[in-house]
């Protein structure tokens, strides 16, 4: 267990990044300002991962009539996790406990070719789940949930493929993000009719998936009772500060939506053919998620995650005209920047304040002077002193490298 990680739940309000009120009701946090930066930066990155591996983006709405749900399956295998359905113009809606069936119907709105396929449908969106509330803690366990989801529509010998690309695309955006997956685990069915009762299905999808791990060189644990109602799936866990582990990330190969769904494309040979659905989460829900950065990080997070990313200390009142320039050109530079100015005490408890801050600029009579800044990392080491043009190139370069290491060599 690592011993430098923090309970997401204390430091999360301390740093006044979410919080909850009792007339929001449990399970339901809100976002702070500096929390809400780090959310959007978040989420603007997954997008960003997604749209270069070849992913198009959608929007689907939360809510969904009951049928719909009847014919995913979710109905008769998920609805004790699901709210009540409610009553609207004689038809039951229900708020959604997933976006796959959403993205099965998106699917099957148009005719598709196998020369389409795979098709990369991504999305970060709102689902509901009726979680008890004994079981609900910070941002870990909620229940307004904004999952980054993904569905890929492919042939039967694209699954392994795109699934195995899945796989390293999570650990692409767990070395970007510093998070460590504790190890990953094969999640099969259990005993009951918790799942769906097709053997053949199950069979297929799980020698799939172990084709996928092997293929990755990744070691994992076979563990009953895991799965998906639907089908079994990769989830790469992660650990808290408790020793309690969690699944962030998932892949999954699914043979039974696009039969609920009658899911089709034309093959070239001029007929029918039933696709694969592939689900998988980079990063699962963005609060989960989050609440592991805190929990990884400390709330050090890395430097273009950080809410504030430079803080421009000048020693006294007389430098705060240059120290506000810095902060102008910074901004422009879209960097998060500010003005931590003599008036909110001395320079050492300014310097102690800004502590997570990853670039701390001092500038006194001398760098006033001379267009300089004296730079101090979050890390405790303090370059020489750097023209401030210089210092944003840097921390500009470093943020769009989205890299652990805070300063380079020019």
């Amino acid at each position: 267990m690592n011993e430098t990680m923090h309970d997401h739940r204390r430091l999360g309000r301390e740093l006044e990044l979410f919080d909850t009120d009792p007339l929001m009701g449990a399970g339901l946090p809100y976002w702070l300002p500096d929390g809400a930066i780090v959310r959007h930066a978040l989420e603007e990155y997954v997008r960003e991962q997604e749209r270069a591996a070849g992913y198009r983006h959608v929007y689907s709405p939360v809510l969904g009539k009951r049928e719909l749900y009847e014919i995913s399956g979710h109905w008769s295998h998920y609805s004790d996790d699901m709210f009540p359905p409610m009553e609207l113009g004689g038809e039951q809606v229900v708020m959604r406990p997933s976006l796959c069936p959403h993205h099965a119907l998106i699917y099957r709105s148009r005719s598709h070719s196998y020369r389409e396929l795979p098709l990369r449908i991504a999305e970060l969106g709102g689902m509901y789940r009726s979680e008890p509330s004994g079981v609900l803690g910070g941002l870990t366990r909620v229940r307004s949930i904004q999952l980054n989801d993904a569905h890929i529509f492919c042939t039967l010998e694209q699954a392994v493929d795109e699934a195995r690309s899945a796989l390293e695309l999570i650990g692409r955006a767990y070395a970007d993000l510093g998070i460590r997956a504790a190890r990953h685990r094969l999640s099969l069915p259990g005993e009951g009719g918790k799942y769906v009762a097709d053997p053949e299905l199950w069979e297929r999808a799980t020698g799939l998936l172990e084709e996928v791990l092997a293929g990755a060189g990744v070691e994992y644990d076979a563990v009953p009772g895991e799965a998906a109602f639907y089908g079994p799936k990769i989830d790469v866990q992660v650990v808290d500060p408790a020793g309690r582990e969690a699944t962030l990330s998932t892949v999954q190969i699914d043979f039974h939506q696009p039969e609920r769904f009658d899911l089709h494309y034309i093959g070239a040979d001029g007929a029918k053919h039933r696709p694969v659905m592939v689900h998988r989460s980079i990063i699962g829900s963005v609060e989960r998620a989050v609440a592991q950065l805190i929990e990884e990080h400390g709330g050090a997070f890395p430097a273009w995650l950080a809410p504030v990313q430079l803080v421009v200390l000048p020693v006294s009142g007389a430098q705060e005209e240059q120290a506000y320039d810095v902060v102008r050109r910074a901004v422009a530079r879209g960097l998060r920047a500010e003005v931590a100015g003599a008036g909110q005490g001395s320079l050492g408890a300014r310097i102690r304040a800004a502590r997570l801050v990853p670039y701390q600029a001092v500038i006194g009579e001398r760098e006033a002077e001379g267009g300089l800044a004296a730079v101090r990392l979050r890390d405790g080491r303090r370059p020489e002193p750097v023209p401030t043009a210089e210092l944003l190139d840097r921390i500009a370069g470093r943020v769009a490298a989205r890299g652990p290491e805070l300063w380079a060599d020019a």
